[in-house]
């Protein structure tokens, strides 16, 4: 069955507000009943700005790169990207076709 795959770039020191962006993203979907969706921290990376994010010293650091993913149907996942793009400054926001099998 044929389905959209939202992923989205952050960093893990994004906030709206008090609260991290990818809290506010996760709740965004969750509210407008998409089936399901992961926030995956990542270890390293860089955007566009070719700063490279990674685990600080001790494994502390707040600005370590964050990917969510979701899997739904394009009549659910489309009306929600102005909304999310609204809060996702400076992030990367891609969607592709996939099949859940």
């Amino acid at each position: 069955m044929k389905k959209l795959q939202l992923t989205m770039f952050l960093n893990e020191a994004d906030r709206i507000g008090e609260v991290p962006l990818y809290e506010e993203v996760l709740r965004r979907l969750q509210h407008a009943h998409v089936s399901g969706a992961t926030v995956v921290l990542g270890w390293m990376g860089y955007g566009k700005h070719g700063l490279v994010h990674r685990k600080g010293l001790f494994g502390v650091s707040d600005d370590r790169p964050v990917m969510i993913v979701a899997v739904e149907d394009e009549a659910v996942l489309r009306p929600l990207l102005p909304r999310l793009k609204e809060i996702v400054i400076q992030g990367l926001i891609t969607l592709h076709e996939v099949e859940a099998v």
